[in-house]
């Protein structure tokens, strides 16, 4: 999954380690290894949270039937990473099915929480928010030419004939199946993550 997904997935805000959990499933990717040892119980709890998240998504067998459906279109090994951008894509569309909170409320409460804790993020990390605020990621989801734009931006970062500039023309194509994965699995992954929740 993307951004919003695991943001979104963090939990409650009710909840007391909410801030802490929210914080580890976000800089999880920029935390290999052991590295998790160093940060509070909590904070660690939202990295273990996400890696969880990346396991039961690449395992679950819709996923893989919409990444077959990538590679089978020629996107190979990036048809992992596009089919995380399409279920974030999802998900903004669909964001009031989840939950009462409006997705631009939602993505403003959780760029205000993120950049109190600036100082605590991974350099890489650090670097990036900002412009994920100012540019607003989370809302950008929904719209079909924002994914194409990051897309675009990841083609530049991955070897030549990754294709992801292009995963838009396929998701287009076959639109209304992508988002039957999507509406078959997020539920799923919604259950098993509230099991998991401390």
């Amino acid at each position: 999954m993307n951004f919003l997904a695991h943001l979104f997935l963090s939990g409650s805000p009710a909840a007391p380690t909410y801030s802490d959990v929210l914080l580890g499933n976000f800089i999880a990717d920029s935390v290999p290894g052991k590295r998790l040892e160093n940060y509070p119980p909590a904070v660690q709890a939202g990295i273990r949270l996400h890696r969880a998240i990346d396991t039961f998504t690449d395992q679950h067998p819709v996923v893989r039937r919409a990444t077959q459906r990538l590679r089978t279109a020629g996107h190979g090994k990036y048809a992992g990473v596009i089919s995380d951008m399409f279920l974030d894509h999802f998900l903004a569309r669909h964001f009031q099915d989840f939950t009462t909170e409006q997705l631009a409320d939602f993505a403003q409460r959780v760029y205000t929480e993120l950049n109190s804790r600036q100082r605590e993020l991974p350099p890489r990390v650090q670097h990036f928010l900002p412009y994920m605020t100012t540019h607003n990621w989370l809302l950008s989801y929904a719209d079909l030419e924002s994914i194409t734009r990051a897309l675009n931006g990841l083609s530049r970062r991955a070897s030549p004939g990754s294709g992801m500039e292009t995963a838009v023309v396929e998701l287009r194509a076959n639109y209304g199946a992508y988002e039957a994965d999507f509406q078959e699995f997020f539920p799923q992954l919604q259950r098993h993550v509230a099991e998991m929740l401390p």
